[in-house]
Parts: structure tokens; C-alpha cells; sequence
């Protein structure tokens, strides 16, 4: 799935089926992909170039100003008769390799999203390693009614991104074994699961480990523009709401309408092997058990939040000395804390009751094997930080934003389309570079701060990547999970092949990409808010364009 970082267990495939073996245009997407090295090694090339990109900036007297009105240049600008101005700054020199030298300890850890994750991942590991995620989904998933199959699996796709690795392992196949058990082609529900997880990766009930995550870059350049920029992690909570409820139909109706008659008829009578395969998913009396009390302590830290905000004559999430959703800051801010709170004790709720957590030590071990898991993600934050300061150190990023941003006000494009190709570029990278976050660390010091200067908000450009990150995560074989996805639908037909799978996710792609950018236009056009204190406009504290 785009945006997960963690390792995808091994699937055996067999030589004949590899996906290189592809012609045409999926074969050139396969070899292209294939040639493109890890995550950390493409910021590492970036970083050189960068390196090389500045010297020349230098060297050819590169700046950019704009009309300011405060009274103290931001970071890295100098400030002279109300104009504030950049120019560029070879990465080679005396003071920028000292930087880079002595501040490398302090770059890496002082990166903003690196400890949002961390802090997430230490309760989001023991909600998933006691088993709550898992006992969810099954829960959530067995008994649904044979009529309304397709819809209930589409929503819980898009919510069990929550749970990571398990929406794909545990999920997906599970909702194949389920239509297979009903009668229904398994296929269909592989192929509906895999839409709702993958497909809708940006939608959601709820904000999660995703929000944080982007907008910890998001945060990060935002702050070329405005220092005082602070991440809202509720900041696409409507925005991916209404993606859910968009999704959800075309899901149902590419399922039962298109994609289950051209597979054909299944078996008329559940099949017996199926049926006792589900009847091991059932959640037994100790789960069931543990569900209850992890429901319990997802009300109190709800209700311990809340009486944060809103106790009277003590609101510690509530900055009372602001105005209008200002006061609010610190209560958004202080989710990144909730949503920890909430996996860690849900999930040491849920496993006192199940019997999956017995000591205080099966707590401090899943935490580590968490941050474990987290090893692939720990060394690609290393560079991604570095290039992002690097970029800073530059002044590169402000002169790409200025100069970007004079250029499309000259163009004089509509707000709409402006966003619609922020949506373009991230599905391009998508077919290629399946991380989420490598792809936004790459394009948010660029686009945020661009489109800060002509208005748009950060969470505006981060809600446009995040839909152009989300459809064709199902219309390349190079997404992570792909060839894990083809053996469980090889269980069901041994002649599929990666061209099958593709052929049979495309509908929903297509469908998908024209929904979302007409949803990303429309939200753009009627000035729609997408969050709790999130707009799509921005008006610049002090700055603007000349």
C-alpha cells in the first residue's frame, strides 16, 4: 500500500509468473520501476544534485523577492525596505558544510515527523501485535449480510489503513474466503477488499497515522513560507470522510455489476473447505472479551481528551488567550498524543481481555518489535531530513516558490487546476515509487510553499497529493504488496497472471481517477472547508505577491 513502510512478507510466486515478463505497456512500467533505486538511495542522488544545483545558483546570482510586510525576515531572507529577498547559497560552502557536519545529529532528530511516527507507532504496535486490529477486522467482517457484502468490505478497506500490515494480510484474504463461503465469486471480494484498502488509500473515517505522517512534511515546508505554520492532524478529516462515502458505491457497483458476472459463476454451494477455513477467523470468547474492554478504554481517553478541552476553569487544550478555531490549536496538536493514548491502552485493553498481554514486559515488546519494523523508514528519514534542510540551507526552496508561483500567476490558472496537477504528478510518481511519504518529502518543499504564495492552503495541496496517491496504487505491479495480492487470488485461479489482476483492478482505477479529480476541482471551487479549522484558501501573514 502506498505509504507503508513495513516489510511485506515474502510470497513464492514461481519463476514463470514474474512480472517482468510483461510486454507492453505494463512490461515498460515493470522495467522502468525496476531500475529505480530504494527510497533512501533516490534522496541520497537528490541530495547531490541539490549540492550541484546550488553552486550554480550561486555562481549565476540566482534570487527571488516579494513585498513584506513584517518587521523581521523570516529564516534564511534578508529584509531591506519592506522586500524580502533569497538568493542562493552554494551547499559547498565553508558555513553550509559546517552545518552539515556539525548539526547532522540534530537535523535527523529534530525532523518533525520522525518523532510523530515514533510517538504513533508505540501505541499503534500493541494494538496490532495483542491482536486488536486483526479481531476487529474479523469481527466487523464475518457476519455481514450476503446483500450488502460488497459496501460493508469497501468501508472497512478504507478504514483498516489503521491497521497497517493487516489490512492486506488479514483483510483481503479474508474477504475472499467470505464471498467464497456465500456462494459469491472469491475473486469479487479480493478485488473489492484490495479496492477499498489500496485504491481508497486516502479515504477514512477517522484521521489517523497517514495524517500525521504527511503533514509532518507538510509542516515541514510549510515553513518556508510561514515559520509559525503548525500541522492540524484533523486537517483532511471531511476531505477523506467524503472520499469513503464516494468510493464506497463505486465499489458496489463495479463489484456486483461489472467485475463478478465477467468472472462468472461460482460454486452454487458454499464450498466445505472455505466454510471451516472462515470458521478459524471467528473471534473467540477472549477476543470478543477483549473487544469490550478496548471499547471501554477508547471511551475513556475520548472522554479524558474531552474534559481537557473542555473542563470549566481548566482547558489545557485550549489556548484561550486566541480567537475563533486559534483557541483550538493545541487540542489538534495534542491529537498526535491522543491517537498514541488510544492504540496503546485500546490495545492493552484488548489483550488483558484476549490473554495476548499478561505482564507490563509483552507491553514493552511489542513497543520494540514496533520500532523495529520501523528500521526501513528510520534510514530513509535520515536523508529525507537532510535533503529538506539542505534545501532550506539553499534557499533554493523559497526561489522555486516565488519564481513557480509568479509564473502561474501569470498563467493566470484557475485555483482547480492548479490542484488538479499537483493530483497529476503525484499519480505519475505512484506508478514508480510506492511510499507515500517519499514522494510528498520529495514535492512538498517545492509545491506547499508555491502554493502558499498563490493561496492555497497546505492542507488543500496535501489533500490534492493524497488523492492522486491513492487510485493507481492498484494499476502497477510495483506497489509493494502486488505480488502479494496475486497469490491470494492465484488460490482461487492458478493461470492468473499480473496482466489479470491489473485488468481486473482497472475499472475501479479508472473510475476512481475521474471521481477524485472531479471531487478535488469541485472542493477547490466551492471553497469547501476539509477540516476542523482547515480551508482551501490561505491568506500569507505578511507576505505577497509583488
Amino acid at each position: 500500500m502506498s505509504g507503508a513502510e513495513n516489510t511485506v512478507p515474502a510470497v513464492e510466486t514461481g519463476a514463470g509468473d514474474l512480472p517482468g515478463r510483461q510486454k507492453g505497456f505494463l512490461g515498460f512500467v515493470e522495467r522502468v520501476g525496476n531500475k529505480l533505486p530504494e527510497p533512501a538511495m533516490i534522496f541520497v542522488w537528490l541530495i547531490l544534485a541539490l549540492m550541484f544545483l546550488s553552486a550554480l545558483g550561486q555562481a549565476l546570482g540566482w534570487s527571488a523577492s516579494l513585498a513584506y510586510t513584517g518587521e523581521e525576515a523570516p529564516e534564511w531572507g534578508t529584509l531591506e525596505a519592506g522586500t524580502l529577498t533569497y538568493t542562493a547559497t552554494s551547499l559547498f560552502s565553508e558555513e553550509n558544510i559546517t552545518r552539515l557536519v556539525t548539526e547532522m545529529p540534530r537535523t535527523y532528530a529534530g525532523f518533525a515527523p520522525l518523532g510523530l511516527v515514533l510517538t504513533l507507532i508505540l501505541g499503534a504496535a500493541v494494538a496490532e501485535r495483542s491482536g486488536l486490529f486483526s479481531a476487529l477486522i474479523r469481527a466487523s467482517l464475518r457476519n455481514a449480510p450476503r446483500a450488502i457484502l460488497t459496501p460493508i468490505v469497501a468501508v472497512i478497506g478504507m478504514v483498516s489503513h489503521h491497521a497497517s500490515d493487516a489490512a492486506y494480510v488479514v483483510f483481503i484474504p479474508l474477504a475472499a474466503v467470505l464471498y467464497a463461503s456465500v456462494g459469491r465469486h472469491p475473486l469479487a471480494g479480493l478485488a473489492a477488499a484490495f479496492a477499498g484498502v489500496s485504491g481508497g488509500f486516502a479515504g477514512n473515517l477517522t484521521p489517523g497515522q497517514m495524517d500525521v505522517l504527511l503533514f509532518g512534511f507538510t509542516q515541514e515546508a510549510a515553513r518556508i513560507i510561514d515559520p509559525d505554520w503548525t500541522m492540524n492532524p484533523l486537517g483532511n478529516w471531511y476531505f477523506i470522510l467524503t472520499i469513503v462515502a464516494l468510493f464506497t458505491p463505486i465499489i458496489w457497483f463495479i463489484t456486483d455489476r461489472i467485475v463478478e458476472p465477467r468472472l462468472g459463476a461460482w460454486r452454487d454451494e458454499p464450498d466445505a473447505e472455505l466454510q471451516a477455513e472462515l470458521a478459524k477467523t471467528a473471534v473467540t470468547p477472549a477476543e470478543r472479551r477483549g473487544l469490550r474492554y478496548a471499547g471501554l478504554a477508547a471511551l475513556i481517553v475520548a472522554a479524558g481528551f474531552a474534559a481537557l478541552a473542555l473542563w470549566p476553569g481548566y482547558t489545557p487544550l485550549i489556548d484561550e488567550t486566541k480567537n475563533g478555531t486559534a483557541q483550538l490549536q493545541p487540542f489538534y496538536t495534542g491529537l498526535v498524543a491522543g491517537f498514541f493514548l488510544l492504540f496503546l491502552l485500546a490495545g492493552i485493553a484488548f489483550g488483558r481481555g484476549a490473554g495476548t498481554v499478561k505482564t507490563s514486559k509483552d507491553v514493552i515488546a511489542m513497543m520494540q518489535e514496533g520500532v523495529r519494523m520501523l528500521a526501513p523508514y528510520l534510514v530513509f528519514v535520515f536523508f529525507a531530513a537532510h535533503f529538506v534542510a539542505m534545501f532550506n540551507w539553499s534557499r533554493l526552496g523559497p526561489i522555486f516558490a516565488i519564481d513557480g508561483a509568479q509564473a502561474l500567476q501569470q498563467m493566470a490558472l484557475p485555483a482547480p487546476l492548479l490542484l488538479a496537477g499537483v493530483q497529476f504528478v503525484s499519480s505519475f510518481l505512484d506508478l514508480f515509487i510506492g511510499s507515500a511519504a517519499a514522494k510528498w518529502s520529495a514535492m512538498a518543499p517545492v509545491v506547499v510553499p508555491k502554493f502558499m504564495i498563490l493561496g492555497i492552503s497546505p492542507e488543500m495541496t496535501t489533500a490534492a497529493y493524497r488523492m492522486g496517491d491513492s487510485y493507481t496504487n492498484i494499476m502497477t505491479p510495483l506497489m509493494s504488496y502486488f505480488p502479494l495480492i496475486l497469490a491470494f487470488a492465484r488460490r482461487y485461479d492458478k493461470s492468473l497472471g499480473v496482466g489479470s489482476l491489473l485488468a481486473l483492478m482497472l475499472p475501479y482505477a479508472l473510475s476512481f481517477m475521474v471521481v477524485g479529480l472531479a471531487m478535488t476541482m469541485s472542493w477547490v471551487g466551492l471553497d469547501l472547508p476539509l477540516g476542523p479549522g482547515a480551508q482551501v484558501f490561505y491568506d500569507a501573514p505578511a507576505a505577497v505577491l509583488p
